[in-house]
């Protein structure tokens, strides 16, 4: 099966970064556009203004309510673009598995690809976990890398 549009989470960990580089592999090796998404809550304002004060004059602009986001996307987009596939970055506000469901759906995905963290251990059936969540509710395939 060739895939024409993929979507992979990521939250600018290691572990994720390569479930995005196995992703972009993919993407790369079928034509397929890859879509890079971060799924986030916003930091509250007290924490922002905190982070502010405490940060060079230089670089106190950068914190806002999507930075640490934005910046999760970009490393997952230039990761994906060094190993040549044709990436984008998009990030969304709210939980990672009902994120990542939605925008598969908005963008017409034909693949999600996220990591296996957090399948392992008993809190994973207790707690629920991202890929468990998506690989059972999800209307596309799922791919999940080994990560951890």
């Amino acid at each position: 099966m060739a895939y024409r549009k993929i979507l992979v989470g990521t939250d600018g960990s290691p572990p994720s970064l390569k479930g995005v580089r196995d992703a972009a592999e993919l993407a790369k090796a079928m034509g397929a556009e890859l879509i890079v998404l971060v799924a986030y809550e916003p930091v509250d304002q007290a924490t922002l203004e905190r982070w502010k004060d405490e940060a060079p004059v230089d670089i106190a602009w950068r914190f806002t309510g999507t930075a640490l986001a934005e910046q999760s996307a970009e490393r997952g987009v230039e990761a994906a673009k060094a190993i040549g596939a044709k990436a984008r970055g998009r990030i969304d506000r709210g939980e990672p598995a009902e994120t990542l469901i939605q925008v598969a759906e908005e963008e017409g995905a034909d693949l999600i690809v996220m990591g296996n963290r957090g399948m392992q251990g008993t809190t994973r059936f207790l707690l629920g976990s991202v890929p468990n969540k998506v690989s059972h509710t999800a209307s596309c395939d799922v791919l999940i890398a080994k990560t951890t």
